[in-house]
């Protein structure tokens, strides 16, 4: 009998950001089986240390709660995930990683699991739209049990991939994104009917699209021209990150000090916060390419994608070709509001026109049904291995102190023992300083090096 028929369905979760602690928490509440009706999971989170692993606030940010909470390595995770036998197993496990990090921990939970039939069901996939590098993505994340696909057009190039190398393509699994939700948009505010609020323009800001000073500081001109030009709205620049703090992308020209040198009017403002709240009151979204975009046309609310640098895939926006939301911000001074292309809506997973929750059926049917498969789960099969991949596999396994045959490699941080509290404040201090070594000191290097 499966576990999660005799207890509460435990689920672990594994992430390397604030983005795809989000993606991998809400997905992981969604496809369990008896969702959304069944709350009875417990929920364990680990937060894989790196560069960007999420600070507290970026935490609360997300607003998605777990029974627990810890930083780990590598390394101590896949030791965590021998350690959880008995009632303490795990039922689903999900890696909201990168694709190199999914692929080392396959590698390494293979190994971990090597004798064991009873492991957790395996989920992973992409925390929003696939715009780039989708083969070299896809086959790093291929030997989980299921590879969600957050649309229909993502699930159709994902099967394409896998049996065009000949790998089984059965685990891809059409869902959509976790994060979508709130209440339709129901129009512009009207002081008639007791709505004095202000039309509301918001511009989702993305940590490394653009990636250079000038079209970032030309982005910022145009939306503080267009808080100018419309004294009666309020314009709103809404930023994933703090200073000093990190998302899914290193973000080295943050706003906060481009706008520094700016001269912005009153109804002009930076903002935090959960992109679902500020969605409750935006008239208009404006972004390069955020996955926000896709939260705002799933409520309906008017969405633009500038094309005013291009339509590249450099920028992600060539995802949005077909989409009805191109636009330029002198279009959008002029009052022009792009419609949405139905179908093109429908196959990204939005499901604007209700039906969201059916979305999540096949994954929580799958997964009930391997939980239920008579002798447990196969082992894990990766399609990198050192016979398929002998020049790329090691090198990713390396990243993470692992080797060829995932077990970790001599002296990989604690390998044999938890860390103790003085290298738990080491740690802290040197992820500190490569925080503040990405963000100051290597901008004014690269500056130095095209003097």
């Amino acid at each position: 009998m499966p576990a999660s028929a005799t207890k509460a369905l435990r689920v672990a979760v594994l992430a390397d950001s604030d983005t795809r602690w989000k993606w991998g928490a809400l997905t992981a509440t969604r496809i369990s089986p008896g969702a959304p009706e069944n709350t009875d999971i417990h929920l364990d989170g680990y937060l894989l240390r790196g560069r960007a692993t999420p600070t507290a606030r970026q935490l609360r940010e997300v607003g998605v709660t777990a029974d627990s909470l810890r930083e780990v390595t590598a390394v101590e995770f896949l030791r965590a995930m021998g350690d959880a036998t008995g009632e303490e197993s795990y039922d689903v496990l999900v890696l909201a990683l990168v694709g190199g990090g999914v692929q080392a921990m396959l590698h390494g939970l293979g190994r971990v699991w090597e004798d064991r039939a009873d492991r957790p069901v395996l989920v992973t996939g992409y925390v929003g739209v696939v715009y780039e590098k989708l083969a070299d993505g896809l086959l790093l994340r291929h030997g989980a049990d299921l590879v969600l696909a957050n649309s229909r057009q993502d699930a159709d190039r994902f099967r394409d991939v896998y049996e065009g190398v000949g790998a089984d393509a059965s685990a891809v699994t059409e869902v959509a994104l976790p994060f979508l939700g709130g209440a339709p948009y129901t129009g512009e505010p009207d002081g008639d009917n007791g709505d004095d609020r202000p039309y509301t323009v918001v511009f989702a800001a993305q940590p490394s699209v653009p990636d250079n000073r000038k079209d970032r500081t030309y982005l910022l001109e145009r939306l503080i021209r267009h808080a100018r030009r419309h004294p009666e709205r309020e314009v709103l620049l809404k930023l994933r990150s703090k200073p000093g703090e990190h998302t899914t992308h290193i973000e080295e020209l943050p706003y906060q000090k481009l706008v520094q040198r700016a001269d912005p009017p009153p109804n002009f403002r930076l903002v935090y916060g959960h992109m679902g709240e500020v969605l409750d009151r935006t008239d208009l979204l404006v972004t390069i390419s955020s996955t926000a975009a896709l939260e705002s046309l799933h409520r309906r609310i008017p969405t633009a994608v500038l094309s005013d640098l291009g339509v590249r895939e450099a920028l992600g926006n060539h995802h949005f070709v077909g989409s009805g939301c191109l636009a330029s911000w002198d279009q959008l001074d002029e009052a022009h509001r792009p419609v949405p292309d139905p179908e093109w809506v429908a196959r990204q997973g939005v499901a604007a026109d209700g039906g969201y929750e059916t979305a999540f059926d096949e994954a929580r049917g799958r997964i009930a049904e391997l939980l239920g498969r008579p002798g447990g789960l196969p082992p894990l099969a990766p399609y990198y291995t050192p016979v398929t991949a002998p020049g790329y596999l090691p090198g990713i396994l390396a990243r993470h102190h692992l080797g060829p045959d995932g077990a970790p490699l001599p002296g990989a941080p604690a390998a044999d023992k938890a860390p103790g509290p003085v290298r738990q404040v080491v740690r802290r201090a040197a992820r500190g300083a490569y925080r503040h070594g990405v963000q100051r000191v290597a901008p004014v290097i690269r500056r130095m090096g095209e003097l």
